[in-house]
């Protein structure tokens, strides 16, 4: 079974067209497409098909969902399950003809890079051959349009690489009819006016392929106030001058070519660790997220956790891991959204790092925030970028840096749960397994580091990765002690703010920077609830070391859950992690609530 996205949505059975009755159902089969093997929420689907869902919404998608089903039972290897949250649509990516059409432009653009430009050209003919007409014809739900921008996008950017082979393999007077179609659709794409004017000059119309030049300055200026880019006016010299650059030549015959020297990128990654230690389940999840993404639709990743947890470790790793796919840059920016003695960044700085990395001139950008994002926007579309956005503050922060179309990967890393960042997986983060725990000491203190003390250590540590780094480099800068002398400065919540302190690095000063970021009642509930010895607290129990009622204590553990300062192991029950509860006994009750204290200890 074949479904077909790159024009007006289709399912295909051994050719003959599955008949999909109603728009409804076309646009239900376009969200599931959209997120293919993930589960999309029933809530999601709802707010997609409907501005102003009625009643009877819920209901609606049930049936919709059966006639899919019914329309997909034949199909083997597609099949509509229902999950916990909603649905999943489980279809092979070679089924999708969006990732037939990514999968051949990449394929092309392999073949181009090794000179091999007769195959490149056959493969890219082939992929734009897939289309029928725009992505996503006729689906109006926001986030299919936003993956179909993409995707018209990538369409494009293929046929102006198709133009540009064929040009290169001598095709002159077959190609401008096809260029002034494209330009006259597209007059603001350069490259093809640019090979228009080319297929014309070498057609022995020099007048007309300056017409042409003069034709999309006059445009340029009239609707952006801008000038003709460096690649047209330099085209155009060149016709003026009759330069041999632009004149036919004849194609030489594809040969091997010599290996291509390594193209130059724009990554700004910081260094991956060389003893990053285990979050397999986090990688493989991240893996998919990629592999699974639709064409030209980019994927953002939202990588959430407490202070120290290991949240810029987990992207910067798999920022690397993930490099060569994502060729055409890997862009960086700390946002400091929790960083100590500084102000986070607003997004218009944000934008200004990111643009600046990218190569635009610092003279040149707008002081506006629209104007700056839309730049960004712009300069990514059609790119297979990667982009970390590192220590968030909020979702307000990062939304005007996120890509519109292409195929940009963003990963996001914040100590908040960022629920406004829509079409976002969401990737929470919390400590090391006992074992990647203990690895991860041994990777620093040394292999000596083994037994009882060892598991005993790193559980004093939370199994925390930053406790676990100070713990261990300070066993492996005292030659003269062992495993069991580091567990016996962790064994009481003075003596481990204490030990877990260095010169350059305090855990106690990177959770209060989470503390210090919450509402005067949630800091006054924290540290209220952390003189409890109970490792987990229940509504009544906290309402009874407050004093609070029941729903300002739930309202509470939702604050506190959202910036990831405690665990929920079950409904309407809070669990703070023992490091903050130290932590939280470093704030001392103000002044002015001198009996708060005592009230709550009895």
């Amino acid at each position: 079974m074949d479904f077909l996205v790159l024009g007006p949505v289709e399912v295909r059975e051994s050719g003959v067209s599955v008949r999909l009755s109603g728009m409804r159902r076309r646009r239900l089969l376009a969200l599931l497409l959209l997120n293919a093997r993930h589960a999309v929420s029933m809530d999601f689907l709802v707010d997609e098909l409907w501005q102003d869902p009625p009643a009877s919404a819920r209901h609606q998608v049930h049936n919709a969902i059966r006639d899919l089903r019914a329309a997909l039972a034949g199909s083997a290897g597609a099949g509509l399950i229902t999950v916990d949250v909603g649905y999943r649509l489980d279809v092979p990516a070679g089924a999708v003809d969006a990732h037939r059409f990514t999968d051949g432009v990449r394929a092309a653009r392999a073949a181009r890079r090794e000179g091999r430009d007769a195959e490149a050209m056959r493969l890219l003919q082939a992929a734009v051959d897939l289309w029928r007409g725009d992505a996503f014809d006729g689906i109006d739900c926001p986030s299919v349009t936003a993956a179909a921008a993409g995707l018209d996008e990538q369409r494009l950017s293929a046929v102006e690489e198709l133009m540009e082979l064929r040009l290169a393999a001598g095709e002159t007077g077959s190609l401008v009819a096809e260029l002034s179609a494209l330009t006259a659709r597209y007059p603001l794409r350069d490259a093809l006016r640019g090979s228009l004017m080319l297929a014309l000059y070498r057609g022995g119309r020099q007048a007309d392929a300056l017409a042409v030049y003069g034709e999309g300055r006059r445009l340029l200026a009239d609707e952006l106030g801008l000038e003709p880019g460096p690649r047209l006016r330099r085209l155009q010299a060149e016709i003026l001058a009759d330069a041999p650059r632009v004149q036919r030549r004849t194609p030489a015959p594809d040969r091997p070519a010599p290996a291509p020297a390594r193209p130059v990128q724009d990554n700004y990654l910081p260094r991956d660790l060389p003893d990053f230690t285990g979050r397999t389940t986090e990688l493989a999840l991240l893996d998919r997220a990629v592999g699974d993404r639709i064409a030209g639709s980019p994927r953002t990743v939202v990588i959430d956790g407490m202070g120290g947890i290991g949240k810029t470790a987990l992207a910067v790793h798999f920022a690397h891991h993930r490099t060569p796919d994502h060729p055409d840059g890997q862009y960086y920016v700390d946002l400091h959204g929790f960083s100590p003695a500084r102000a986070p960044l607003t997004p218009e700085e944000a934008l200004g790092v990111l643009l600046r990395s990218d190569g635009a001139a610092p003279d040149a950008l707008p002081a506006g925030l629209a104007e700056l994002s839309a730049i960004w926007r712009s300069r990514l579309a059609g790119r297979r970028a990667l982009l970390v956005l590192d220590n968030a503050a909020d979702a307000a922060q990062v939304a005007p840096l996120l890509p519109g179309t292409g195929d940009t990967l963003a990963l996001i890393t914040t100590r908040r749960k960022l629920t406004a960042t829509d079409g976002a997986l969401s990737l929470p983060l919390g400590a090391l397994g006992t074992a990647d725990a203990e690895t991860l000491f041994r990777r620093i203190a040394g292999d000596a580091c083994t037994g009882a003390s060892l598991t005993r250590t790193v559980a004093l540590c939370g199994h925390h990765p930053l406790a676990l780094r100070i713990a261990a480099t300070r066993l492996r800068d005292r030659p003269s002690w062992t495993v069991p002398d580091v567990t016996a400065r962790l064994c009481t919540s003075a003596g481990r703010t204490a030990f877990l302190r260095t010169a350059d690095r305090d855990l106690m000063s990177v959770l209060a920077l989470s503390y210090e970021q919450l509402p005067y009642e949630a800091q006054e509930f924290i540290r209220t609830l952390a003189l409890h010895p109970a490792a987990v607290h229940d509504i009544p129990q906290a309402c009874a070391a407050t004093g609070l009622a029941p729903s300002a204590v739930e309202c509470l553990f939702d604050t506190l859950l959202d910036h990831n300062l405690a665990d929920e192991p079950s409904p309407a029950h809070l669990a703070i992690p023992p490091l903050l509860q130290d932590c939280a006994h470093t704030f001392t009750f103000p002044a002015r609530d001198p009996a708060r204290r005592l009230t709550a200890v009895a």
